[in-house]
């Protein structure tokens, strides 16, 4: 029976999560990822965590829908006896999300329940149903957007739900100290993954109008960020609660 620490991170199947999940297997650590619909691309995540001396088990989520939480958390509970003969985990990343770039005036009423859905009622009550799940000195961690500080173009109903994320987890890290687990938000600048369509890495003048505005000089890499969520789960961060860390290559300072 394993002795290590799991992570349960939506959303694992590519970019940030993906990248979080490798670096949380590097520290030796065991991960549960979630995929939406890509089962092929999870299962290969998962052969890499492998490959990294991990256990590792990817569960189909797809968190616009809130009736599924249930039955997901269900599938966690069975996931954690089966292979782990365990009934609790340890860090909750809430990584999972949708992009788009919609012009306030053309934002729609499904627009923002889609966006409401992905980005903060699913992450509210998945976080709130976790949480008996997991062991006290555990970790969560919900991840936001540097455009909450900032404003981008087309991007006021994104932004608006990660920003309640960030008010959300200042309570959620009340409310769970007492138990040792510390909640914090991470939220990254612009980083060239497939996210949004790959708005960043399919459009090089974009490109290069991001990376001119940051004081590191170009635009991040999903490796930027997975590194960060590992610290945030060792031992080092347990002193950080409640907390909102940019990690964006200075951006707009």
């Amino acid at each position: 029976m394993s002795t290590n620490k799991i992570a349960l991170i939506t959303g694992g199947s590519r970019g940030l999560g993906k990248n979080m999940a490798i670096r949380l297997a590097e520290q030796g650590h065991d991960v549960i990822i979630t995929y939406h619909a890509n089962k092929e691309a999870a299962d290969d995540v998962v052969a890499e965590l492998a490959a990294k001396g991990a256990q590792a088990a990817a569960l189909q989520l797809d968190v616009s829908d809130f009736n599924s939480l249930s039955a997901f958390l269900q599938d966690v509970a069975g996931m954690l006896q089966s292979k782990w003969s365990k009934d609790k985990f340890d860090f909750l990343i809430n990584n999972a999300g949708i992009g788009a770039t919609i012009p306030f005036e053309k934002v729609t009423e499904n627009d923002f329940d889609r966006f409401m859905n992905v980005h903060f009622k699913s992450v509210y009550f998945l976080t709130q149903r976790a949480l008996p799940m997991m062991n006290d000195k555990g970790r969560i961690i919900n991840i936001s957007t540097g455009t909450t500080r900032f404003c981008a173009p087309g991007y006021s109903v994104y932004a608006s739900m990660k920003g309640a994320i960030e008010v959300f987890t200042r309570y959620v890290a009340k409310d769970v100290g007492a138990r040792g687990i510390t909640a914090n938000v991470l939220a990254p600048g612009p980083i060239e993954t497939d996210f949004n369509n790959a708005a960043i890495r399919n459009n090089p003048e974009r490109k290069a109008v991001m990376a001119s505005m940051t004081a590191l000089g170009r635009v991040g890499q999903a490796a930027d960020i997975g590194g960060i969520v590992a610290f945030l789960c060792s031992e080092d961060a347990g002193w950080i609660s409640g907390q909102r860390i940019e990690a964006s290559g200075g951006v707009n300072l």
